[in-house]
């Protein structure tokens, strides 16, 4: 979002005799046999010692990063995997909490310039639909970071428990808009709620940052009872976001807090639940772009944003 990521032969055995390794591969073909069907029903029981806590460290909610195969554009997870799709897990830490994924854009809007130029209402006043979005020089696009970070953080989520919710999948030929976004995640009456995005500022302008919502009651929009809590969230995500990622927080606004406070955006004006924004980085800079652009990067940033949003919900 624009304000105006020494290998050796190993050594042969001696070949035995013939009798003695068919002898011995007949009495192990039935103890492998048990074997096999003791370890299946230990695994489709759930696996594991019984009561076993899930991983919640880093490391093992990060074991879904980038294959070797990833060239740093590519999906986590399969684009034909919808909202509805999958988005239950039956336990963990956070079963019961719903959490709202707002991919920030669409990779079809620049299609359908008509559609998110008109203007709907944002609370206070009346705005575009929603926008293009940026990208780096190279040509990758927001839209599409956006779209592989959520399908990250919703993977992580779900092994946590939580039903995750998205806006919009790539699903959908454009939008929706920023209103459409917003109410989506009143409807779903979501414990928290997140919007993924990644700048387009002015070379040499890096740095994270998370946008929280101002105490704003005007027209249709009162952020007032959710003021609060979203600042509470945005503080835990942008904690999370630098210890996993290593990120510094924006050098050109926040003041070096890596927390901005805004009232003009629709999504965040007209939530009922927390939310907050996470600009990931500055996709116009050539540092951050080289971040942003990298698949293990981006699995770096799903994870310090989920760490965020399970600190919030477990209190």
């Amino acid at each position: 979002m624009s304000y105006a990521g020494p290998d050796f032969e190993p050594p042969q055995p001696r070949r035995p005799r013939r009798r003695p390794l068919t002898l011995g591969v007949a009495a192990l073909v039935p103890a492998a046999l048990v074997g096999w069907l003791v370890y299946t029903a230990v695994a489709d029981a759930g696996g594991g010692s019984a009561g076993a806590a899930p991983a919640t460290n880093s490391s093992a909610l990060g074991s879904a990063a980038a294959s070797p195969a990833d060239d740093g554009k590519q999906p986590a997870v399969s684009p034909a995997q919808t909202p509805t799709a999958a988005t239950k897990s039956a336990t963990g830490p956070l079963k019961g909490k719903v959490v709202l994924i707002d991919p920030g854009h669409n990779p079809g809007n620049f299609r359908h310039t008509t559609e998110i130029n008109r203007k709907v209402n944002i609370g206070t006043n009346r705005k575009e639909c929603d926008t293009t979005g940026t990208s780096t020089n190279s040509g990758y696009t927001e839209a599409r970071f956006t779209l592989d970070v959520a399908r990250r953080l919703r993977t992580i989520l779900q092994r946590q428990g939580a039903t995750v919710k998205f806006t919009q999948d790539g699903d959908r030929p454009w939008g929706p808009c920023v209103d459409e976004r917003a109410r989506i995640g009143n409807e779903a009456h979501a414990d928290a709620a997140i919007s993924i995005h990644a700048d387009g500022s002015a070379q040499g302008d890096r740095g994270y940052h998370v946008i929280l919502p101002a105490s704003v009651h005007k027209g249709a929009a009162d952020t007032r009872p959710i003021a609060a809590p979203s600042r509470e969230l945005g503080e835990r995500i942008a904690g999370s976001f630098v210890r996993v990622t290593g990120s510094a927080p924006s050098n050109y606004v926040g003041n070096g807090t890596g927390l901005v406070v805004r009232s003009d955006l629709g999504g965040l004006n007209l939530s009922t639940v927390p939310k907050v924004f996470i600009e990931c980085g500055n996709m116009r800079d050539s540092k951050d772009a080289a971040l942003l652009t990298s698949g293990a990067w981006r699995q770096k940033a799903a994870q310090g944003i989920s760490e965020g949003i399970v600190s919030f919900l477990r209190g």
